[in-house]
């Protein structure tokens, strides 16, 4: 049986996105306003300077 840690991890993120934002980044907590937080994915990244390609798999807009 094969477990799928990165799909368990996202969603432990989506599920528990304050709480994560509250324990690592705790002066960041004050700026977000946690009513508005969809989740996107796949998202793809360019890099002009550099020429490189950045793909995102969990991303949040927030306010």
């Amino acid at each position: 049986m094969s477990i799928d840690h990165d799909r368990l991890f996202k969603e432990l993120i989506q599920t528990f996105f304050e709480e994560f934002i509250v324990l690592f980044f705790p002066t960041m907590h004050e700026h977000i306003d946690f009513r508005h937080v969809p989740f996107l994915s796949g998202e793809l990244f360019n890099d002009v300077t550099a020429g490189e390609k950045y793909r995102v798999d969990l991303l949040v807009e927030t306010k």
